[in-house]
């Protein structure tokens, strides 16, 4: 089921007993970056496929993170991080030849919720409209609301184990 353009919701929370993801499955590089993103006081998340894969007892073959911390911020948390992409940048913590991609929460962009910075951020090919860099961030509800797919608006969060579903993504999931 597609969630964009979703309202915003609040998110089912289904508390560690009540779901079957164990960190032991969880790639140690990722729980490394998890752990000193949250160590270091920026709220991160387990996201995407890989929660998706764990929750139907599969190997997830990567393992994304989408946190409150800036690219710049996770860049000087981790000396073996490169920073990626125009439009939307992205941080890579290399492992040897295990990547773990970190995104900052990106909102929707709504001039209500937009800063100067962040909106300096933002812009477009004067001529087809093209969005050429869209940084404008935002909350975790808001980074769901922009995910394409309700399973990829589960995230997995480290500081409780807890999985947290802001888009109908576990009903979806069963069926």
């Amino acid at each position: 089921m597609s969630i964009q353009g979703s309202p915003l919701i609040h998110p089912v929370t289904v508390p560690r007993a009540e779901h079957n993801i164990s960190r032991a499955q969880i790639s140690e590089n990722a729980l490394k970056v998890l752990y000193r993103l949250k160590n270091a006081g920026y709220e991160a998340y387990l996201v995407g496929g890989g929660v998706r894969d764990l929750l139907l007892g599969r190997e997830p073959k990567d393992f994304d993170v989408a946190t409150a911390a800036r690219p710049e911020e996770v860049e000087a948390l981790f000396r073996n991080c490169r920073l990626i992409g125009r439009r939307f940048r992205l941080a890579h913590v290399r492992f040897g030849d295990e990547i773990i991609e970190v995104a900052t929460f990106r909102s929707s962009g709504a001039a209500d919720t937009v800063d100067a910075d962040e909106d300096a951020d933002r812009s477009h090919d004067g001529g087809t409209g093209r969005i050429l860099r869209d940084n404008i961030y935002g909350t975790v509800e808001e980074d769901a609301v922009r995910r394409d797919f309700s399973v990829n608006a589960l995230y997995y969060d480290i500081r409780d184990f807890s999985v947290r579903d802001f888009a109908g993504g576990l009903p979806d999931l069963r069926e």
